[in-house]
């Protein structure tokens, strides 16, 4: 009898014991989440992935689809994750996040000491900067068929995107190509491609590189190449608008498809304007347009538009109409003066 009454009591002990260690795991695991509060007092517990563009992706152990949710709707925050956060102002801070207790309108960020007090209308990018480096990417990739019984005419393009954003900079590439073919007619190509960087400095300022690449049958260039360098600054940064410009220096090098014109070298100068409107419903809207007047040419202009239009489907799919317009005021002989293509594709983007 005593040593079944010693043996329930072991048992009992190993029972509150136990059942105390799971209450503390469970309570650690719980303060360890994230916690929002929505303007209409929903409370959700889980995780922030990121926030761009005006929507905040939330994940969470009761759901197998992450929650994609209006920042704008967030009154409430608290997070002991550091993050990689972009404040209206241009400031980027690295910093856990929490609502002020005594005053809900505000967002206390500490960096390196300095306590920063914000509102989260004034927050446009958070990144939880101990991600993976495939979390810290963007991609999207679209493509279109068109095809006419007339001719035998059918025409394939597709457009391609990537992006990553890191503490102090940010990478971006394209790739967008276009092939027409039909009866009696020599087969059609347009590819553009590009690549860029930024350095994100104080007050919303950024230095930038890019190089562009176009080979273009309409306009006889078998490949323009043009590395560029030079400053930028954000006018409107926002949970629902970008528009930045920039300004800087080109070395742009021509081969043409006709063997007989020779290559050509050109230092230009050149003005960009950006703008990014997103945030509207399912619709987003993605313009640039960059003037480069010649410094070594005299009277050539180049111009370069870029224009889409995305609607947002389910499961991260979209179809979108782009147009893409270049102008030269001095093409070589035989080339045309301005080319477009319009394009509408469907595709998926990892956000």
């Amino acid at each position: 009898m005593l040593n079944q009454r010693l043996a329930s009591k072991h048992l009992t002990f190993l029972f509150i014991l136990t059942s105390c260690i799971f209450t503390t795991l469970q309570a650690q695991e719980e303060t360890s989440k994230d916690t929002l509060v929505l303007n209409n007092k929903d409370k959700i517990i889980g995780d922030i992935k990121e926030m761009t563009k005006g929507v905040l992706t939330f994940e969470t152990d009761y759901s197998d689809s992450d929650f994609k949710i209006e920042w704008k709707n967030v009154i409430y925050v608290s997070s002991a994750q550091t993050y990689l956060l972009s404040l209206s102002n241009g400031r980027r801070i690295n910093s856990t996040l929490q609502t002020k207790p005594s005053d809900s309108t505000k967002v206390t960020l500490v960096q390196e000491g300095e306590t920063i007090e914000t509102t989260i209308e004034d927050i446009v990018f958070i990144k939880a900067i101990e991600n993976s480096f495939i979390s810290r990417l963007d991609a999207s990739l679209s493509v279109g068929f068109n095809f006419a019984k007339t001719n035998n005419l059918t025409q394939f393009s597709i457009l391609s995107n990537l992006g990553y954003t890191a503490e102090k900079w940010g990478f971006t590439a394209a790739f967008n190509s276009v092939r027409s073919n039909q009866d009696d007619v020599d087969e059609t190509k347009r590819t553009d491609a590009s690549l860029g960087a930024k350095y994100f400095m104080r007050h919303d300022w950024f230095a930038l590189m890019n190089a562009n690449f176009l080979a273009n049958d309409e306009q006889l260039l078998k490949l323009r190449s043009s590395p560029q360098g030079g400053i930028g600054k954000y006018f409107v940064h926002s949970n629902k608008v970008y528009f930045a410009t920039g300004t800087g220096l080109a070395w742009t090098n021509e081969i043409y498809t006709d063997s007989s014109i020779d290559t050509k070298n050109s230092l230009e100068a050149f003005v960009s304007l950006e703008l990014n409107m997103f945030d509207y419903g399912d619709l987003s809207l993605y313009s640039k347009f960059v003037a480069y007047p010649s410094l070594t040419e005299k009277d050539r202009v180049r111009t370069d538009l870029n224009l889409n239009v995305k609607y947002d489907l389910p499961l991260d799919f979209f179809v979108q109409v782009g147009l893409t317009h270049n102008y030269d005021s001095k093409p070589v002989q035989g080339a045309s003066t301005v080319d477009y293509v319009f394009q509408t594709t469907i595709g998926w983007e990892l956000d």
